[in-house]
């Protein structure tokens, strides 16, 4: 009897430990996140750190709308965005590169994972493994290789290059995602599907592709949000005009970190759980 609450006992402090490191967890992955949206209401100008009030000010600053808040106390010199049209123009290049890349790497991410899956040559193993190498290989090193590449072949930079040097990369986390969701997939639908007299083209359009269809979509949101993240590799293979949402910020970010990059922070944290809440209904979708 003994042993037995004993046992009890430590199995109870072994969940209570455990539930709170989990705690501990997310709240050391999200308090960087909730300061950053908290001080973005900050009405100091000058030192973010120091509380001066609430205002919405810096947000209807990035969007050209400072001038439309009454009683504002943000003078014109003080706003640190000091173009409203370059930040929407960086933000136009970065949803331009983001679905650009995310459409074709769906696509090439996708037909690699089927492939792959389906079809049994000498090669298998290094194709599967070179698919892993651009998420392995160090962003720095992808960037100057690209970079390298891009000058060698006399390649103008800009958002084509953007373009090109996200899909060496984004194309493989489709294919994980994809991959992952093929390996649990029933292929006897298939086996009954040509047995039935459908050919390969309709087996594939009615039935692996809307068994798929959760692995795509997912692997697609992952391609886009990374796309609009993507400082490192960007950073080398951008040129002029041609600067991202990330490249803004980080230039921003030079002369010091001040409220209207909270706000942009912000958000951007507001379209991402946009974006994962979209995923996630899609998914429970049937």
């Amino acid at each position: 009897m003994r042993a037995t609450l004993a046992r009890l006992r430590r199995g109870r402090w072994g969940w209570r430990a455990l539930s709170l490191y989990g705690v501990l967890f997310f709240v050391f992955i999200y308090a960087p996140l909730a300061v950053i949206v908290f001080y973005s209401f900050n009405a100091n100008p000058v030192n973010m750190m120091v509380w001066k009030g609430f205002t919405f000010e810096w947000y209807g600053g990035i969007l050209g709308l400072s001038d439309h808040f009454v009683g504002s106390t943000v003078r014109s010199d003080a706003m640190y965005v000091e173009s409203t049209e370059e930040l929407m123009q960086a933000v136009e290049n970065s949803i331009i590169v983001a679905l650009t890349t995310t459409t074709v790497a769906t696509v090439l991410g996708t037909a690699t994972a089927l492939a792959l899956a389906r079809y049994r040559f000498r090669l298998r193993p290094f194709y599967r493994v070179l698919m892993f190498a651009p998420m392995i290989m160090p962003d720095i090193v992808l960037g100057i290789g690209l970079l390298i590449f891009f000058v060698t072949l006399g390649f103008e930079l800009g958002l084509g290059t953007i373009i090109i040097g996200h899909l060496t990369f984004l194309g493989s986390y489709v294919f994980i995602v994809v991959q992952a969701r093929l390996e649990g997939m029933d292929r006897s639908l298939e086996e009954a599907s040509a047995d039935l007299g459908a050919g390969e083209w309709t087996t594939l359009r009615k039935v692996v592709l809307p068994q798929l269809a959760p692995g795509i979509v997912g692997g697609a949101l992952l391609a886009f949000i990374i796309s609009m993240d993507d400082l490192v590799i960007t950073y080398f293979i951008a040129g002029v005009g041609s600067t991202t949402l990330p490249l803004f910020i980080f230039s921003m970010l030079r002369r010091g970190v001040k409220p209207e990059i909270n706000a942009i922070a912000t958000l951007l944290v507001l379209f991402s759980l946009v974006v994962a809440a979209t995923g996630l209904y899609l998914r429970r979708r049937r």
